[in-house]
């Protein structure tokens, strides 16, 4: 019978040890604590629009709540891939945005690193436009060594790399940078405002919505000389989200909502375009009138989708100008398997 009071210190010892043991595992990160939080950015401007409709309507929350799983949602607007790149590496964001080159530079740098990053979805489906206010200039061939053209990120940016593509094309591979020599980087706004003006050194601009809607409108010289659509092929995705392999790995119900959500909000702008303009306008802070930004989201060469379009031309041609060193053998090598899943290209 003495074997009885020594039972109760043991389970005593077990019980504490537990309750340490527990503990000590609430305290360390882990993939299953790390779920429902999620920070995401974007940058400015109409291209972004999916976002500004799932952050409006709270859309990542719901989806969370419908899978069991109250989701806090961080947001932050960054200016340029470089910083959207910097802060995703090092951990601060879970969720960045950019153009498909930029993004697919990342792919590339990160394959079988650990910290693999892929993309998540499109953001739509939107064309730039090279404008310029030189009479002279019709064709890119036009384009002399006194003409300045001014893209976001000069050499690197989406602008760049999708006229280097074209010049490549035109001129020979070993010439792709042939108009790096006369980009000037450049914010979107200033560009405008010197095509426009007329009479500055910027007299091209390799520009998006709705910068190029408002040169156009506003300044009869200027006109354009191509599109982005007519160097890949026809409608393709501008903006993409991208995220690192561990977050997507460690968190499925929190990217699961993600996804849901920009999806749902795709849908939803394709049926509600009144809306989603003073969505925009709200979200934003936009000064644009309702009504240009009514007639972007009308315009049939935009489609606010999450669905890739043509991604796969710029992986095979940055490929063969060794911008990328990997290649890949579809779109679905460089985006996550909830998108690869789908249709798209």
């Amino acid at each position: 019978m003495s074997s009885r009071p020594d039972r109760i210190p043991t389970c005593r010892r077990l019980l504490l040890a537990a309750t340490t043991f527990a503990a000590l595992l609430a305290a360390l990160p882990s993939a299953a604590l790390a779920e429902g939080k999620i920070r995401i950015a974007q940058q400015f401007g109409i291209a972004y629009l999916i976002l500004d409709v799932v952050r409006d309507q709270k859309l990542i929350e719901k989806h969370g709540r419908e899978a069991g799983i109250d989701i806090a949602v961080e947001w932050a607007s960054i200016s340029g891939a470089t910083a959207m790149n910097e802060a995703l590496l090092s951990g601060s964001l879970d969720i960045v945005s950019a153009g498909v080159p930029p993004a697919l530079t990342m792919w590339d740098r990160t394959k079988g690193s650990g910290q693999e990053v892929k993309l998540v979805s499109s953001l739509g489906s939107l064309p730039n436009y090279l404008i310029t206010n030189n009479p002279a200039v019709k064709t890119l061939a036009d384009f002399g060594p006194n003409d300045r053209i001014a893209v976001p990120a000069a050499g690197v940016g989406f602008q760049s790399r999708t006229l280097q593509i074209e010049t490549a094309r035109q001129f020979g591979a070993e010439n792709f940078k042939k108009f790096d020599d006369i980009s000037v980087s450049l914010p979107h706004p200033d560009a405008t405002a010197a095509l426009v003006a007329g009479g500055t050194e910027i007299n091209s601009h390799f520009s998006s919505a709705p910068f190029y809607y408002q040169a156009l409108a506003a300044n009869p010289a200027v006109h354009k000389v191509l599109s982005s659509y007519d160097i890949l092929g026809g409608p393709a995705t501008f903006n993409v989200l991208y995220a690192t392999a561990p977050f997507h790995d460690e968190n499925p119900k929190t990217y699961k909502a993600l996804y849901a959500a920009l999806g749902e909000a795709a849908g939803w702008i394709a049926a509600n375009k009144d809306a989603a303009a003073e969505t925009f306008i709200r979200q934003q802070n936009s000064k644009l009138s309702p009504e240009l930004v009514l007639e972007i989201i009308n315009d049939p060469e935009n489609d606010f989708t999450i669905t890739p379009e043509k991604t796969e031309v710029y992986a095979r041609e940055l490929h063969k100008l060794g911008v990328l060193k990997n290649e890949a053998a579809s779109w679905k090598d460089f985006f996550f398997e909830e998108a690869a899943a789908g249709s798209g290209s």
